[in-house]
């Protein structure tokens, strides 16, 4: 495991990863614009297809030191970061066991993309280990899981499935992106594979478009294989900006995930919300398996408006909460699931999970809880006059 988590979060944040500025000294790292390098007498051969160039090669350094892993991958989206890991191991007719409610891009790569290269794959009922179990074949290769999952924060015991794989000699992967490295490390759990949309916590600023990948050097290697081909390297101005980002990481999130509490637990007590789906709240499903193996519950958090209350009339009517299409700005920001993350499922689909029209996921921001519930208030009030 990589031996800057010996170092205190906020130190690894700033100090891992850091291209150093041997010309001039300065505090930041410096940006290495090239897209050509030399060849000759030199220790690496630079190319930014390659995932080498300074400022990448730094920033997966510290990606790693976040998840405690040997090595990391960055990547123009988290989509590309998702895809290149999944063909990186599979080849037609293995099998893939998926859990039911993920993200709904990745849903969609796995059921349009995946028939074409002939391979199989199952998704489950539910988070629970045993529907996992029981859909292991002799030529399963990869379980997938999202914990906490989008958009219902559902959570998957990840000690639970690690073992399993490991029992059947099978790969795991993780979305990771809702808890981010400063809520949860599925390394420790025993998963392989940690995927990021670095889009969300670690730009944290609703500014840029990235992926990540942390996992075991050796695991690290036969993805890169795979990740030149397809072309999901991220350009060095992302990179920059990226590694700047992750400095105050530690700092954005702490203090979005206890407003998430608070926010959480307010909507809990509103009557004019039926269900609140946060892993911090005791009335949570899974409220004692979150708390084993997450360091906090995450600023992420979706609710039910009552019959009645449109759920995009509520939005609309927001002044300081903005209904976005992403998630995990400094920003507090809300969605409906329906219309964007699972718009690419049938009605019957998203029933099927769980996901309802009056659906909305919200993503806590930095604001003080105060404004947001006054916000929030407002916007109901108005609706129901």
């Amino acid at each position: 495991m990589n031996d800057s988590k010996k170092l205190g979060i906020n130190t690894t944040c700033v100090h891992v990863g850091e291209v150093k500025d041997e010309q001039f000294k300065g505090a930041v790292s410096p940006i290495y614009m090239s897209t050509s390098y030399a060849f000759d007498h030199v220790d690496v051969k630079r190319y930014p297809r390659y995932y080498n160039t300074p400022n990448q090669e730094m920033l997966c350094k510290k990606i790693a030191a976040l998840e405690n892993t040997e090595d990391a991958l960055i990547f123009s989206s988290g989509m590309a970061a998702i895809s290149s890991s999944m063909f990186a191991f599979l080849k037609r007719g293995d099998h893939v066991i998926i859990q039911q409610v993920i993200y709904g891009g990745t849903y969609n790569f796995i059921v349009s993309e995946f028939d074409k290269y002939g391979i199989e794959y199952s998704f489950t009922e539910s988070d629970k280990i045993e529907d996992f179990k029981s859909l292991i074949k002799a030529n399963t290769k990869i379980l997938y899981i999202e914990t906490p999952s989008n958009p219902l924060l559902g959570i998957t015991d990840m000690k639970a499935i690690s073992n399993l794989a490991k029992k059947h000699s099978i790969l795991t992967m993780i979305d990771n992106t809702f808890a981010s490295p400063i809520n949860q490390n599925p390394y420790n759990f025993g998963i392989d594979i940690i995927i990021h949309s670095a889009t969300k916590y670690m730009g944290g600023h609703s500014d840029i478009s990235a992926g990540a990948v942390a996992a075991s050097a050796v695991h690290i290697e036969q993805i890169w294989k795979t990740a030149i081909n397809f072309g999901g390297n991220l350009s060095d101005q992302t990179v920059w900006l990226l590694e700047r980002s992750l400095k105050t990481l530690n700092l954005r999130v702490k203090t979005q995930t206890e407003n998430a509490q608070t926010m959480a637990e307010y909507l809990e007590k509103n009557k004019d919300i039926d269900n609140v789906y946060y892993p911090g709240l005791q009335s949570h499903p899974q409220y004692k398996l979150a708390k084993k193996q997450m360091k906090g519950f995450g600023a992420m958090l979706s609710f039910e408006l009552k019959e009645g209350i449109d759920a995009m009339k509520f939005q609309n009517s927001l002044t300081l909460i903005k209904p976005t299409m992403s998630l995990a700005g400094l920003e507090s920001t809300t969605v409906s699931p329906t219309q964007t993350t699972h718009a690419l499922l049938s009605e019957e689909e998203r029933l099927e999970r769980g996901i309802k029209d009056g659906l909305i996921r919200f993503s806590v921001g930095i604001e003080e809880p105060k404004d947001l519930i006054s916000d929030i208030e407002q916007a109901i009030k108005k609706v129901k006059k």
